[in-house]
């Protein structure tokens, strides 16, 4: 499929964005790189699409993905990246930015086949073929949905009122896959009804604002395990899966440092050991971040109804606990959704932890490597594909965001191809095996944290507790 790549750099020649039609007669303004990197701020902002230069400070506080990823690739080449996210039919709006053309502009080996893969895709179609998953998925979870509220309402016995906090864990594990498959690309064909059921299946099912995790997952992408700029990786004070982040780095993300103090050193020295228990009541976390995001973030698409979900899952999830007949019984429901439901948490963390990290901002013309230097795939039989929900081929999926997930293991062997024939890292391990490295490497942190210095004092538990992603 993807019989292409020379050795060395080379010229841009089919990726090349088409001339403005004011530029058409030549007189075309040559930048060079250095020039670029010169304008990397949020006031100041050009990013380079297959040699040619756009000047995209007006569009940052509109721009849909939010401006993270942008400022993250700020002053560099982001071909790469832009094509991996946008569909062929946004390059046309980009002329109203064009401010000239790179005069050193070359493109990697790796980054040409990566192309050219990604046009065999789209020609294919494979990126509109979205299959009948997103429709099975909605009616398992309508069925689960209603079993969770008949064993809590309608029977009596204890046993059956712990099935039903597992079957609402159930339940928002599958929201969880239908809200990242939504908001990578569109599950029915229609924007307005992908909305609807990102609200639905994601605000009002599982207390968590889509505009919440776009941001977050969005800038996870494009600096995918970077330790500063990464949100996926900032899990400071509980857990840390590199002595780079002993050194107080400041994140870009949530714009503060992550102070390795005391509480910090004392929480990672054992954070092997508490890395399950804590992925089992990981949920509070996010529905803390969700709802403190949609109050007071200054940007968030639709306010209205991203409150207005997530409102709702606050109405119905405490009704339905309150229905219970006594306390332990209520307790018990909360602590079985919640544990359940961090099996999904423990799969997001087993694709990064145990990979390479670096630190400072991704570099646009480097995607394919970075992309796969930071992923690990999960080894399964296609009958276990709806466990995993396309998490299982991580390295495709942070490649090919937009591919709908019923076409990544079709694709997986063309991207093992790319991986072999430049040397790059092709990661893959069996669930368990998976598990085994990330313990491993929280392990390998914890023993080094005990001996190292910390260079900050304690902060307040309570607030880093709010503040920490997991």
């Amino acid at each position: 499929m993807a019989q292409v790549g020379q050795g060395g750099a080379m010229p841009p020649a089919a990726d090349a964005m088409p001339a403005p039609k004011d530029a058409a007669d030549g007189d075309v303004r040559m930048i060079s790189s250095k020039e670029l990197r010169a304008h990397a701020s949020a006031d100041d902002l050009w990013i380079s699409i297959s040699g040619d230069v756009y000047d995209v400070t007006a569009w940052l506080p509109r721009h849909p993905g939010g401006d993270l990823p942008l400022l993250t690739l700020a002053g560099q080449d982001a071909t790469d990246a832009f094509s991996a996210y946008h569909p062929p039919s946004v390059r046309p709006l980009l002329r109203r930015f064009f401010v000239g053309r790179l005069s050193d502009y070359t493109v990697s080996p790796a980054s040409a086949d990566f192309r050219r893969l990604l046009a065999q895709l789209s020609s294919a179609g494979l990126f509109e073929r979205v299959g009948p998953t997103p429709k099975f998925q909605l009616v398992g979870m309508a069925i689960l949905f209603c079993a969770a509220l008949y064993c809590a309402l309608a029977c009596t016995s204890a046993w059956a009122h712990l099935l039903a906090g597992g079957l609402i864990g159930f339940v928002w594990i599958q929201s969880g896959w239908m809200g990242h498959d939504s908001g990578h690309h569109r599950v029915t064909g229609h924007r307005a009804l992908d909305r609807i059921v990102q609200l639905l299946s994601g605000n009002c099912l599982t207390g968590l604002s889509i505009a919440w995790w776009k941001c977050n997952h969005n800038t996870h992408h494009i600096a995918c395990n970077s330790l500063d700029h990464d949100p996926d990786l900032q899990h400071m004070p509980l857990f840390a899966v590199s002595t780079k982040l002993f050194g107080n780095i400041w994140s870009y993300f949530y714009q503060r440092t992550l102070a390795f103090d005391a509480a910090s050193k004392f929480f990672i020295s054992y954070q092997h050991w508490t890395f399950y228990p804590v992925m089992c009541v990981a949920r509070i976390n996010l529905l803390a971040q969700s709802a403190v995001f949609v109050l007071t973030e200054r940007k968030v698409p639709q306010r209205f109804l991203e409150i207005a979900g997530v409102a709702a899952f606050w109405v119905w999830y405490p009704l339905v606990v309150s229905c219970l007949p006594n306390w332990w019984e209520r307790i018990a429901f909360v602590l079985f959704s919640f544990s359940i439901c961090g099996i999904q948490h423990v799969q997001f963390c087993l694709n990064h932890f145990s990979s390479e990290v670096y630190v400072g901002p991704p570099k646009g013309n480097d995607w394919f490597e970075k992309q796969t230097a930071g992923t690990l795939d999960i080894l399964c039989s296609p009958w276990m594909d709806w466990f995993h929900g396309g998490l299982q081929f991580q390295t495709e999926h942070h490649l090919f965001p937009r591919l709908p997930r019923c076409q990544l293991r079709k694709i997986a062997p063309f991207v093992r191809d790319l991986c072999k024939k430049h040397g790059l890292r092709y990661a893959a391990a069996s669930f368990w095996d998976a598990n085994v490295l990330t313990w491993k490497t929280l392990r390998a942190a914890a023993l080094q944290a005990r001996n190292a210095t910390t260079g900050a004092a304690p902060k307040n538990l309570v607030w880093e507790a709010v503040n920490t992603h997991g």
